[in-house]
């Protein structure tokens, strides 16, 4: 069995949430309100710190095989967030969490310490996606005879980065980050600061469109909504290989996948839509969340939960308003939805991750002055519940 296989198929057997965090427990948010743990489908980390101040995780299973991922790492650089929705299987989700922050540092930082700062550009995070994209991709060739359905895998992917007092976004997909802000006469308003990429959305057909002049098939309306080629909504994505590369598309993956004419383009794309935002003092929070937390709760909504409530619980409690909606639309109680196992429950929500990241402006202000090792995190949603 080769070293790549062996690497692929250990993903499935790492440890419930992963964590590594070098900080005390109550700084951890691993006690008391701020508890770490698992309610069925649902995995949570109620209230932990890191460097910029706190923050709130959760996850919800509805595949039968969780295919969301996320991860916060936060030390002298700053602070990555990332939210991978997996479509396809769990191992392109996997992989990127696995390889994309180490690709990050890599090409942001010669070596992070305390002395050495580094630099985040577009440019940067830019590398580390195509960085992560051509790994993939030669995971899926190197797999082909054996895993040859890894080349229908994918996953969308938003990440934001802190790094001095600039939040940098970059996303492929529909995940979304949406920023809670203090208005001058003191309410709330909500911003959504990523762009989506799927087909559904009319500039997106235009782009698909212009960049694909020769195929009036590029986007197809099926099954009620707008899709590339037919198959699949998001036009952006790590993995899906057999929408970018002709030697993916053929036998044996199935029917479904496969394209009659060549393929003279790459039909989807890996390059991330990348914005800059200076963060000022009157941006209270952030709330990154796949597509599937905003499927049920508008921006506006969102935004509410989290600060008209404690912050200890604010992921698992946006993502039980979510399924509220979802039984809600069903005509079914909230605590009948609970009780479907996972697999059954994907007809009624999707796998949702939601990380919210509150703002202490005074903390990132002082940047890497306030650094010291206590101050290191990281941690990873749970592979499996």
């Amino acid at each position: 069995m080769s070293g790549s296989l062996m690497n692929l198929l250990s993903l499935c057997f790492k440890p419930f949430g992963r964590t590594s965090d070098n900080s005390n427990s109550e700084a951890a948010g691993s006690c008391g309100s701020g508890g770490e743990g698992k309610d069925g489908l649902l995995w949570f980390r109620d209230l932990g710190k890191y460097r910029g101040g706190e923050f709130s995780m959760a996850v919800i299973q509805a595949n039968q095989v969780l295919e969301d991922q996320s991860q916060i790492e936060s030390g002298n650089f700053g602070t990555f967030v990332g939210v991978y929705d997996g479509h396809g299987g769990p191992e392109a989700a996997r992989d990127v969490c696995d390889h994309l922050f180490n690709h990050f540092r890599v090409y942001g930082y010669a070596e992070i310490s305390a002395e050495t700062l580094g630099v985040v550009t577009k440019e940067t995070i830019q590398r580390a996606f195509q960085a992560t994209e051509e790994g993939f991709a030669s995971l899926v060739s190197e797999l082909w005879s054996t895993m040859p359905n890894l080349a229908t895998v994918g996953t969308c992917c938003l990440v934001g980065v802190i790094y001095q007092s600039t939040l940098f976004v970059a996303s492929l997909g529909d995940s979304r980050v949406v920023l809670g802000k203090k208005g001058s006469s003191g309410g709330l308003s909500a911003i959504q600061l990523s762009s989506e990429h799927n087909a559904n959305n009319e500039d997106i057909r235009w782009e698909l469109k212009d960049l694909h002049p020769d195929d009036p098939q590029i986007v197809v309306f099926k099954h009620g909504v707008w899709r590339v080629k037919g198959i699949i909504q998001v036009s952006r994505s790590i993995g899906d290989m057999y929408m970018k590369r002709q030697e993916f598309n053929r036998e044996p993956i199935g029917q479904k996948f496969r394209i009659a004419e060549p393929m003279k383009r790459p039909l989807m794309s890996a390059t991330p839509t990348i914005l800059s935002h200076p963060l000022h003092p009157n941006y209270l929070s952030l709330i990154f969340a796949s597509d599937g937390l905003w499927e049920h709760l508008s921006n506006e909504k969102a935004v509410e939960i989290v600060h008209s409530h404690p912050r200890a619980g604010s992921a698992k409690r946006l993502i039980k308003a979510a399924l509220q909606e979802a039984a809600r639309k069903r005509e079914m109680r909230y605590s009948d939805l609970k009780k479907i196992d996972k697999k059954v429950r994907r007809h009624f929500h999707d796998d949702i991750t939601v990380i919210v990241v509150f703002l202490n402006h005074d903390l990132i202000s002082r940047g890497h002055t306030n650094s010291t090792q206590d101050s290191a995190l990281s941690v990873r949603t749970a592979l499996e519940h």
